[in-house]
């Protein structure tokens, strides 16, 4: 078990009360201590740590940047401990307080808001807050108590946990009005006399299409984009609207599939995409407000 020395929890909270309160002597008198006594606890935190939390003048007090930095830090410390405590004073059972979740953009509305929407309902006192990001989420820098990934590095350092979620399944796919006018293709050679709808990087590369070879090995092609898009639910409107031919994961397109209003070609191309899994940091996993979502994420968002 992890120990910390008890010079590292002294001055916290009347460092916090007096940032919160913008003076020492109403920090005094709410923690019911003297105005000297805030004043030197504050001082030996900032010897402690080697810097300034406060810019004094004789009218105001206010944080300098490092003393802002750490207030965010002491206050997410101190509000898990006041949830903790709270929960096990009033012997409560349901999970309760503020879990910030990062998702990827089109996975996250399409997949994971159905899930949070029975999950909201069955446990109210639980507050998601969602950050949707088609990027690396660093969860120490942005504070981040869960996250769905698709594909990142696969080493984790020892502070984070993962659970795999299973594995995206890529097809190439089209609207049957696009086939009728252009006839279906029968080989991957065939697309390049296609229009085709591709992931547009910002840097105007675009992502290639990997596909299974007769030989059963993984090859990679770049073809001539008809139309280029940054966002995998607008290239699902290009080929629902039948402008193109496109390659997509099963779980965007499995509504259309079923209504018909794409179908999967070349389905012997079709090959593995990326990972799916679900990151936390290893210490929050035994808060249940994380544990709870975390066992209903994994529940749920299984992939194929």
């Amino acid at each position: 078990m992890t120990t910390f020395p008890n010079e590292r929890l002294k001055g916290i909270v009347p460092f916090v009360c007096a940032a919160d309160a913008g003076s020492f002597t109403a920090a005094a008198q709410q923690l019911n201590l003297t105005s000297s006594a805030v004043s030197k606890s504050i001082a030996r935190l900032e010897q402690r740590l080697g810097v300034v939390l406060f810019e004094r003048t004789t009218r105001s007090l206010s944080l300098t940047d490092a003393g802002r930095a750490f207030y965010e830090t002491c206050t997410n410390i101190l509000g898990e401990l006041a949830e903790t405590e709270a929960a096990l004073a009033a012997q409560k059972r349901e999970p309760v307080g503020t879990v910030r979740i990062a998702l990827p953009a089109s996975f996250g509305r399409l997949c994971v808001v159905p899930v949070l929407l029975r999950f909201a309902s069955q446990y109210p006192e639980v507050q998601p807050h969602l950050l949707f990001a088609d990027r690396f989420v660093d969860l120490a820098d942005e504070g981040i108590d869960l996250a769905v990934r698709i594909g990142g590095p696969q080493d984790l350092p020892s502070s984070l946990a993962r659970h795999s979620m299973g594995q995206e399944r890529l097809i190439f796919c089209a609207a049957p009005a696009y086939l009728e006018r252009n006839s279906t293709p029968l080989t991957i050679d065939d697309l390049e006399k296609h229009d085709c709808v591709v992931y547009g990087r910002p840097d105007g590369t675009q992502s290639p299409w990997s596909y299974v070879q007769a030989d059963g090995h993984i090859g990679q092609r770049v073809v001539r984009p008809h139309i280029a898009a940054g966002d995998a639910e607008a290239q699902l409107a290009f080929v629902r609207a039948g402008l193109g031919i496109a390659q997509l994961a099963t779980w965007l397109v499995r509504d259309d599939l079923k209504a018909g209003r794409v179908v999967e070609i070349l389905a012997e191309a079709a090959t593995d995409g990326l990972p799916l899994s679900l990151i936390w940091p290893v210490a929050r996993r035994r808060t249940p407000k994380i544990n709870v979502l975390a066992q209903t994420l994994e529940a749920h968002l299984q992939i194929r």
